[in-house]
């Protein structure tokens, strides 16, 4: 259940409210110079939480010549709670004791009286009292800020050991698919291989071929997940369906710049989930494999990327050709119309482009064109590295 607190403006005119109060009971209009003082330190009240010192040092004139003190009251509060310089409150304090004992009616002050002693200690203890008060408040203050901190650092802590027990877990995950699954399936490929070369019926032959070539893609597809797996911490979206070549037209037409995509490769529908324990459908004889479909989409999404953060106004065409037995990517802007805002970047996009292309036998290069632009160009095996 949460508190409901005073708005602070309220606040502030509640105690101005009471501070006028109090110098309509202690003041009297006969005395216009205790009464201006007694004024000027009530409204002065509305400042408190800006200017703490300055309102403290107006209420004292106030202090010192009638018996309004409300006002002193609350700005030596304020100040208490909104400062931690010690030595200024104690002498904001005994400031306060001095100015009260001056507003006594009796002029001289005698050390030795004993009735005096005992008043000089009230004054000091009402003086006190806000300042204590005020440091009680900035204290708990303090407490609720550290205890929120340390809720934060145990949700943190939490999170951080939910995060290393599920790597823990898929790194298990991991080695289990790559020592079993990963032998099995390089296994069925190599005994496939051997029965497409050992065999002279074309029914078998094919057949053979299929199933190796069917092999050699699962076994890119589970490299791929065995490597997600492994990266403790990664981001949970690298579980997700990873993009193909039916996803490109959409990230082109969605890349926020004036960008074309031409290409002679048949765009395949997004692939159908599977049902039950049915195995997906094979590639068509023209397709591609998903390995080399995510690296065409990964460096076009890079490529225009790059366009967006560098070359501000720019327009880009992407072209995708297929030409033996080879893909052949480019993505080419025009030069910049504005000029580029500079912002954050590792410099690690194309350095992980010529990772990717390098794992499945491509290359990656780039440079700028005659005409003020810059071009990326891929080039991949259309069958991937095997």
């Amino acid at each position: 259940m949460t508190s409901r607190r005073v708005p602070p403006p309220v606040m502030d005119a509640m105690l101005v409210g009471v501070a006028l109060l109090d110098v309509w009971v202690n003041v009297t209009a006969a005395e216009p110079l205790r009464l201006g003082f007694a004024l000027a330190a009530a409204f002065a009240l509305a400042l408190r939480r800006r200017v703490p010192l300055l309102v403290f040092l107006i209420a004292l004139p106030a202090v010192a010549l009638n018996d309004a003190i409300f006002a002193g009251l609350a700005a030596l509060y304020t100040l208490a709670s909104l400062s931690r310089h010690r030595i200024l409150l104690a002498a904001c304090a005994l400031a306060f004791t001095v100015c009260d004992m001056i507003s006594l009616p009796s002029p001289e002050l005698d050390l030795t009286k004993t009735a005096t002693l005992i008043t000089l200690g009230y004054t000091a203890a009402t003086a006190a009292a806000p300042v204590f008060l005020g440091q009680l408040v900035q204290t708990r203050r303090d407490l609720s800020l550290r205890l929120a901190e340390i809720s934060e650092a145990r949700d943190h802590e939490r999170l951080l050991t939910t995060q290393t027990v599920l790597a823990k877990e898929r790194a298990q995950l991991a080695r289990e698919m790559h020592d079993v699954v990963s032998h099995q399936v390089s296994l069925i490929a190599v005994r496939a291989g051997a029965l497409q070369v050992g065999t002279r019926d074309p029914e078998i032959k094919d057949a053979a071929a299929t199933i190796r070539r069917l092999s050699v893609q699962t076994l890119d597809e589970l490299r791929h997940m065995v490597s997600v797996l492994r990266a403790s911490g990664g981001r949970p979206a690298e579980l997700t369906p990873q993009p193909s070549m039916a996803d490109l037209q959409r990230l082109v037409d969605g890349s926020g710049i004036q960008a074309e995509l031409h290409t002679d490769l048949p765009r395949p529908p997004p692939p159908a989930p599977a049902r039950g324990g049915d195995a997906a459908a094979p590639l068509p004889p023209d397709g591609l494999p998903p390995t080399v479909q995510r690296a065409i989409y990964r460096t076009v999404q890079e490529a225009l990327t790059n366009v967006r953060k560098h070359a501000p106004g720019a327009a880009a065409t992407v072209r995708v050709r297929h030409r033996g037995g080879a893909v052949r990517v480019t993505v080419t802007n025009t030069a910049p119309t504005r000029p580029a805002l500079p912002l954050p970047s590792a410099h690690y996009g194309l350095v992980s482009l010529r990772q990717r292309a390098e794992l499945l036998g491509g290359t990656v290069d780039s440079g700028p064109t005659p005409d003020g632009g810059y071009e990326l160009r891929l080039e991949l095996p259309a069958q991937g590295h095997a």
